[in-house]
């Protein structure tokens, strides 16, 4: 038996819609064994994913099907995750939370005043 890959990563809850999983899959998001996938390539139990979303990574080995979404503990039996990924997003996780992004806190155009600061250190 298999399944579409964006259906798959859909109940598996990667992705919050099917369009933005077949979006992922077709920017080259998502590879099977290595190789970049089209949405409609069909995935099977043992195959192995690895999955990119924004500043994290995935290498997960696909445990069962399903293309129903259903609640977060099910979805996570769909999906063995491998040792080395898990460790390595958790460390990403930590870094995060300890070197806070200065970029992050803001939001929209710069007043005028952020604008003049600008213009002067790039004349500089």
């Amino acid at each position: 038996m298999a399944i579409r890959v964006d259906k798959w990563l859909w109940a598996a809850r990667f992705f919050r819609t099917r369009s933005a999983a077949q979006q992922a899959v077709e920017g080259g998001k998502v590879k099977l064994g290595g190789e970049r996938i089209k949405p409609a390539k069909e995935v099977r139990i043992g195959d192995e994913l690895a999955i990119q979303i924004g500043a994290y990574a995935w290498t997960v080995r696909v445990a069962q099907l399903s293309d129903k979404r259903g609640s977060a503990t099910v979805a996570r039996t769909l999906y063995a995750e491998d040792e080395a990924s898990r460790v390595q997003r958790e460390e990403q996780l930590a870094l995060r939370k300890f070197a806070a992004d200065p970029a992050q806190e803001r939001h929209g155009r710069p007043t005028k005043r952020e604008r003049r600061q600008l213009e002067r250190w790039r004349d500089e």
